[in-house]
């Protein structure tokens, strides 16, 4: 693998098993086995300080814009991408045209394991995804979202949002 255009932060860990590539990562992140993250030359993946991505998991920025913020937690098996599509073959591209679109995910969510988020979705601040999820549209800060595709379950109530503003 050829490495290129990274700029890490103060104390990050990256598991030896994973690979990286065309990246900004900020300060305290952890990164463990087996993950593969990578931007495009003119358009480096964004991962935010004190964020945490869980085991095989891959977070595909090639072809647009990836941006995770600040304290996120990504579970294991998590599968991001930027673009999707049947990359192989133009016969299919003329019935299923590939996906292209950026992909933004806000501080302080928490992405539960296997989820899989397409292209062009926004996550605001204080999302959660459950588990599994299959995320093609975008949510706004405080949603609890889940299944396939995934919806909304729920807002954050007054109550939990007033209890994570007091840390």
């Amino acid at each position: 693998m050829k490495f290129a255009n990274i700029n890490l932060g103060s104390d990050v860990e990256i598991d030896p098993s994973s690979s990286i590539n065309n990246v900004i990562i900020g300060d305290r992140v952890k990164i463990a086995k087996r993950c593969s993250i990578f931007g495009g030359s003119d358009n480096p993946l964004e991962i935010g300080a004190g964020s945490i991505i869980a085991m095989n998991s891959i977070i595909n920025g090639f072809a647009a814009r990836v941006k995770i913020g600040k304290n996120v937690g990504i579970g294991q098996n998590v599968n991001i991408m930027a673009d999707s599509g049947p990359t192989n073959s133009p016969q299919m591209q003329k019935v299923f045209p590939l996906v292209t679109g950026p992909i933004n995910i806000g501080n302080h969510c928490w992405i539960g394991a296997s989820a899989i988020i397409m292209p062009n979705v926004s996550l605001g601040d204080y999302c959660v995804v459950a588990a599994n999820s299959f995320v093609n549209k975008s949510f706004p800060e405080f949603s609890i979202i889940g299944g396939n595709p995934a919806k909304l379950i729920r807002f954050f109530t007054t109550e939990e949002i007033e209890k994570l503003q007091s840390i």
